[in-house]
């Protein structure tokens, strides 16, 4: 063998240890978000579990609200299935964007609801809604952490397949974009649905 044939071989070796190596990270990158997602969805399926205590306390006492009460189901249903769809494939931008969008539909009965409590002083002192509602607002913060993780790892995870050269090997093989989780929530809605008793 020439010298000129060892160095081809040299650089096609580094070459494809490159290549596996780029889409080692891409698969690794790809699985932290599915990671991620999954203790996004324990908090969220710990809230979506709150949510029929919640309306079952406030039921005995605001039973002509039932369209608010009815809402606020519905809502979690729309969340709960939106999640299921993210949880299938937590890389897909669109489930993510229908995730977001669900759990602000969610988030805003929650908040009517909260609102309707503040109208009966006999439902806002019923101790079980008060440990649910604290129950709640302790999930919606550990939710809010967990976003920030899947933001994180899905961030590093488009950084690494939108670089060159690893954008070679995520573009041959497939690797799309990976969608934020963002809150769809103003600070003046965290604050309602944070009620206080």
């Amino acid at each position: 063998m020439n010298t000129t044939s060892i160095v081809s071989w040299a650089i096609l070796a580094v070459l494809v240890f490159w290549a596996v190596g780029a889409y080692n990270r891409l698969v690794r990158l790809r699985n932290s978000i599915g990671n991620a997602f999954a203790q996004i969805d324990v908090q969220l399926k710990r809230r979506y579990d709150l949510i029929p205590n919640l309306v079952e306390a406030a039921k005995k006492y605001i039973a002509h609200e039932r369209e608010t009460l009815e809402a606020v189901i519905a809502a979690r249903n729309q969340a709960r299935t939106a999640a299921d769809h993210v949880r299938a494939r937590p890389t897909n931008a669109g489930s993510v964007g229908a995730l977001a969008i669900a759990e602000q539909a969610l988030e805003g009965t929650l908040a009517r609801l909260m609102a309707v409590v503040e109208n009966y002083p006999e439902l806002k002192a019923d101790q079980t809604l008060r440990e649910l509602s604290e129950e709640l607002t302790s999930t919606e913060n550990k939710v809010a952490f967990a976003r920030q993780a899947f933001n994180d790892a899905a961030l590093d995870y488009n950084n690494a397949a939108q670089q060159f050269p690893t954008n070679l090997i995520a573009r041959l093989f497939g690797f799309k974009e990976a969608g934020m989780l963002q809150s769809t929530t103003s600070d003046e809605e965290r604050k309602t649905l944070r009620v206080q008793f």
